[in-house]
C-alpha cells in the first residue's frame, strides 16, 4: 500500500477518535454538572482537554502503536499467540501508567489530582485506562492486518503477472523448436532429391526464423505478419507434394489494424500437416480465417491418415498447454471446438480481439 494512503488512514483514525471524545464532552454538558468537575476547573472545556490528554489520548497512542508495530511484528506475525496475549496486557497496563504520569505533570493537573484518591480508586482508574489502551491497540492491530493483507494481495498479483509472462515465454519456446525440427528434417530429405527446392526451402526457412527471432518476442504483432508466416509455412509444406490443390488456404476480411499474439494458429496447422492423409488428388487440408468486426474465426480441417493416434499431442505441446495459453491470452474471449470423425479432424477457434 502506498505510504501516503497509510498515513491518511492513521490521520483519519485519530481525527475520528478526537471527535468521539469531543462528542462525549458535549453529551456530558447536557447532564447536571458534576461538583468535583466544577471545583477543579471552572473552565470546563480546558479541563476536559487536559483530562482526556492523559486519560485517553496518551494511553490510546501507546496502545495503538504498541500493538500496530511492536506486538504485530514480534509476536502475532510469527504466530506466537500466547506471548502475544501476555504482552497485550503488559502494553495496555504500561500505556495506562504512562497516562497517569502525564496527568501528574504540573502543567497538566499535578500530583494532588490523582494521588488524593484511595488505592481502590487508583486501581479502577488504571483499569479503565488500560482497557482504553487495549481497545485502541486492537483497532491498530486490525488496521495493520488490513494493510498487510492488502500488500500481500499486491505482491501475489505481481508474482502472478510474472508467472503469467514466464509461462507464455515458456510456451513460445516450446512451440519454436518443434517446428524447426520438422523443417530441418524436410530440408535433409530435399538436399539430395531436389537441390533447387532445398535452396528455396532454405530461403523460406530463413524468413521464418527471422520472424520467430524478432517478431515473437513482443506481446502482440500485426495479424498480417502472422498470416505471412503461415503462408511461408504452407509454401514449405507444399513443396513436398505434387498435388497443387492439397492445401486450401483462404483469408476473408480486412487484415489491417488487427493485432494478435504471435504463433497463435501455427500449432493447429502444424498438427494438420503431421496427421493428414496424403493423396495424389483432392484437398487434404482446409485452412480458413474469417475476419469480421472484432472477431477472428479460424478453422483448420484435415483428413485423418493412418499415422493419427488417439489423443496425439498437438505439435508436441499437448491439448492442455494450447488450451492454457488461450485461457491466459484471451480469458472469456475465445471459443475452441475440436471435433473428430473417422475421416476428418476439425479445429474451430473464435477469438474476440480488442482494438
Amino acid at each position: 500500500m502506498h505510504r501516503f494512503l497509510i498515513i491518511s488512514i492513521h490521520v483519519l483514525y485519530w481525527i475520528m477518535f478526537i471527535l468521539l471524545l469531543m462528542l462525549f464532552y458535549f453529551f456530558l454538558m447536557l447532564l447536571p454538572v458534576n461538583a468535583t468537575l466544577e471545583q477543579q476547573n471552572p473552565g470546563r472545556f480546558g479541563f476536559w482537554v487536559r483530562l482526556m490528554f492523559g486519560f485517553a489520548i496518551v494511553p490510546g497512542l501507546i496502545g495503538f502503536y504498541g500493538f500496530y508495530g511492536f506486538l504485530f511484528d514480534r509476536y502475532l506475525s510469527k504466530k506466537k499467540y500466547w506471548l502475544f496475549a501476555l504482552m497485550s496486557f503488559v502494553v495496555a497496563i504500561f500505556a495506562a501508567i504512562i497516562g497517569v504520569i502525564v496527568e501528574l505533570l504540573p502543567s497538566v493537573f499535578g500530583a494532588k489530582f490523582i494521588l488524593r484518591n484511595d488505592i481502590f480508586s487508583m486501581v479502577i482508574i488504571l483499569g479503565v485506562m488500560s482497557f482504553g489502551a487495549f481497545v485502541n491497540g486492537i483497532i491498530g492491530l486490525v488496521i495493520r492486518g488490513f494493510i498487510s493483507w492488502f500488500n500481500d494481495i499486491k505482491i501475489k498479483e505481481s508474482l502472478s503477472q510474472k508467472n503469467f509472462e514466464m509461462e507464455l515465454n515458456l510456451i513460445k519456446s516450446q512451440i519454436n523448436p518443434h517446428f524447426l525440427f520438422n523443417t530441418l528434417n524436410n530440408i535433409d530429405v530435399l538436399i539430395e532429391k531436389d537441390p533447387p527446392k532445398a535452396s528455396l526451402y532454405f530461403n523460406k526457412l530463413s524468413a521464418i526464423m527471422r520472424f520467430m527471432l524478432y517478431e515473437t518476442k513482443t506481446d502482440k504483432i500485426p495479424l498480417a505478419k502472422e498470416l505471412d508466416y503461415i503462408t511461408q509455412y504452407i509454401d514449405l509444406q507444399k513443396i513436398r507434394h505434387a498435388n497443387p490443390d492439397f492445401v486450401q488456404y483462404d483469408v476473408e476480411g480486412v487484415v489491417d489494424f488487427i493485432s494478435i499474439e504471435p504463433m497463435l494458429f501455427i500449432p493447429f496447422i502444424e498438427n494438420a500437416f503431421k496427421h493428414v492423409r496424403f493423396a495424389k488428388d483432392g484437398i487434404g487440408i482446409k485452412i480458413q480465417l474469417q475476419l469480421t468486426d472484432k472477431i477472428i474465426r479460424f478453422s483448420c480441417e484435415n483428413s485423418i491418415g493412418s499415422n493419427a493416434i488417439e489423443n496425439e499431442l498437438y505439435g508436441g505441446l499437448g491439448n492442455g498447454l494450447i488450451v492454457k495459453r488461450l485461457n491466459l491470452l484471451y480469458p472469456q474471449q475465445h471459443e475452441l471446438l475440436i471435433t473428430k470423425s473417422n475421416q476428418h479432424y476439425l479445429v474451430s477457434l473464435t477469438i474476440q480481439y480488442a482494438d
